[in-house]
């Protein structure tokens, strides 16, 4: 059974993903949030794993697999790429390895960038490791860290009744770091709206942590989840380039219509 997920305008979201693509290699599929990746225990919540097995069943009951090769956070939506064989999982991951992947995601930011675009190299570590942090898989922009780079670009400003100047920006990763994309935004002065861990109050995720989603936490955050979306994906590939595109969910949408 679904189990309904509420955006900060009390919208139900149910986290059911859709086929954006699919061949006898590879299926391409548009994650929702909050729906996980993976199980995180046996007995766990419904994943997007699990709704893989059932829809490829004919697949695994062949010798097919399921091996998913760019995932997302469970609070980050978009295009997910899933290998249905074991030569296309080598495939794909090679792709991988080699910076073949491409990936551009729209996050909704706080603030309006006094920059049109900026291609920001800031390496990235364990906030933990270099000073004291209650939230153990927090990272933070550090000189020790490790080589970090990612392209931004302001598509559209607007200005919220609730929340004020919001700004909806592109973002193109070139490396791949943990949490890469938050992390630098905040540290360019921009949190992700709904962002728990890098917004204005870290104390916002441990108490999620505690309480689940709450009337006092709508108050701080304003949305449910950290509005980043995973728009594009491209393999480039010697026989061409794949491309699949998913549109922003309509959850997006409406803040930037000033619902």
């Amino acid at each position: 059974m679904a189990v309904l997920f509420w955006d900060s305008v009390q919208h139900a979201v149910i986290p059911d993903f859709t086929i954006l693509d699919e061949t006898d290699d590879y299926i391409v599929v548009n994650k929702p949030a909050p729906l996980q990746v993976h199980p995180s225990t046996p007995n766990g919540s419904w994943t997007l794993w699990h709704g893989l097995n059932e829809l490829l069943i004919y697949e695994l009951a062949n010798g097919g697999q399921i091996s998913i090769i760019n995932r997302l956070d469970r609070e980050t939506s978009g295009t997910v790429l899933v290998a249905k064989s074991q030569p296309a999982a080598r495939r794909f991951g090679i792709a991988m390895q080699e910076r073949r992947i491409h990936k551009v995601y729209l996050a909704l930011v706080h603030g309006w960038p006094t920059w049109e675009s900026v291609d920001l190299n800031a390496p990235i570590l364990r906030k933990g490791d270099v000073t004291e942090s209650p939230i153990w898989v927090k990272q933070m922009v550090h000189d020790q860290g490790v080589a970090s780079q990612t392209g931004f670009r302001v598509l559209e400003k607007v200005s919220h009744a609730r929340v004020g100047p919001l700004t909806l920006v592109e973002a193109t990763p070139i490396t791949g770091r943990m949490h890469q994309i938050r992390v630098h935004l905040a540290h360019l002065g921009h949190p992700i709206l709904g962002d728990k861990i890098y917004g204005a109050d870290e104390r916002c995720y441990l108490d999620f942590i505690e309480t689940g989603w709450t009337a006092d936490l709508e108050k701080r955050l304003h949305f449910s989840r950290q509005a980043l979306h995973s728009h594009k994906l491209e393999v480039q590939e010697p026989e061409g380039v794949l491309r699949w595109t998913a549109p922003l969910p309509d959850e997006m949408t409406r803040w930037m219509q000033g619902a």
